[in-house]
Order: C-alpha cells, then structure tokens, then sequence
C-alpha cells in the first residue's frame, strides 16, 4: 500500500468512523465500532480502485498514525475522536499528564479564559498532550495561535473528567475557566516552534 493510498483510506476511514456511517453502508455500534470486514466490503463496492483491500490494510493505518486516531480491536475498528455524530465512547480516563494545551485565536484567548472551553460543533473539546502538538493543531486554521494550558491535575480532582483518546489527544466535554491559564508567547517551546515555521 502506498502512501498515497494510506492517505486516501484514511480519508474514508475519517468519513465513516467519525462522521457517517451510513454512507458505506455500514454498522456502526454504540461506542463507535465497526466491524472490519463489513467496512473492507463496503470500500471494494463503492471504491471499485480498492478491490484488493482487507482488513488487515486497516491495522496497518491505525498501526501507523502517529496521533493514533484509529483503534483496532479483533475485528473491529473505530475512530478515537473527532467524531461528529453521538457516541458513547468508552475512552480511558487513566494516565492524564498534568498540564494539557490547547489553541485558539489570540484575540479570542481573554474570552476563553473568562468563560472557559466548550466543545462548540463537535461533540468534545480536543485537547493536546504538549505545546507543540497544541500549535500544530492551531496552526491548520491560524496563522500564530495562542495556546492555553489546562490544570488537569486540579480538573480532574473537582470532578471533570478527561479522556485517553490518541496518542497525543485527549477530550472533555467542557473546561472551567478556573483550570485555564495563558502560555505566554516567550515560552521556549512557543518560539521554538514558530522558528521552524519560519524556516520552511
């Protein structure tokens, strides 16, 4: 499988585990799983390009994906987060570092510190494991963006729960702004990343 093709599955795989299902055809259950060789059947069929593709192409995806958005269990697959449709999703809420960031407009970062995080149009807040991870994710739809850091360790001892979803993502449903605090632009990590932006 080449690169090229890796990237195009991921892209249905995007599609059907987080957003619709129902335009493969397939059976998505409760907490998000789909069976591998419905889904492999339904690619090939729509897909006639992808005739050769079985289940073990998608374990190779998921094996792969350095933020680890696929998760492949037997014969059943489903993404970890980002999903758009309502899920219950069994994610652990185990091994939360204690610090989590996460990115936003910077003339938009006083108002989230006033009124905390919400998930807006998807069904969670997406947070990420490090600074750098944060400013990447920002960085597809803002130029520089501010980063705010979560107190999950304070977070999660009143209560909010926080979830495993990939490597380096983690979910709540909602952050209080008293767990928010503004990473400040002269951070090392903060300008070691816009560095190498300026580079490329």
């Amino acid at each position: 499988m080449s690169d090229k093709e890796s990237n195009s599955i991921g892209k249905i795989l995007a599609l059907v585990l987080r957003h619709a299902p129902e335009k493969f055809g397939v059976e998505m259950d409760l907490n998000g799983w789909v069976n591998t060789r419905e889904l492999s059947d339904a690619i090939q069929k729509q897909r006639h390009y992808y005739h050769w593709i079985r289940s073990w192409h998608f374990q190779a995806i998921a094996d792969s994906d350095e933020k680890g958005r696929y998760q492949v269990e037997g014969e059943m697959i489903r993404a970890t987060y980002g999903h758009s449709i309502e899920l219950e999703l069994d994610l652990p809420t185990d091994d939360i570092p204690d610090a989590l960031y996460w990115p936003c407009e910077p003339d938009m970062s006083s108002t989230h510190l006033e009124l905390g995080l919400s998930a807006g149009d998807r069904n969670h807040v997406h947070l990420s494991k490090t600074i750098g991870k944060a400013m990447e994710a920002g960085h597809v739809r803002i130029n520089r963006p501010a980063i705010i850091e979560i107190d999950t360790t304070r977070a999660v001892a009143d209560g909010h729960t926080i979830w495993r979803a990939g490597k380096t993502v983690f979910l709540c449903e909602e952050m209080p702004p008293e767990y928010l605090y503004l990473v400040e632009e002269d951070d090392p990590a903060i300008q070691d990343i816009i560095a190498q932006w300026e580079e490329e």
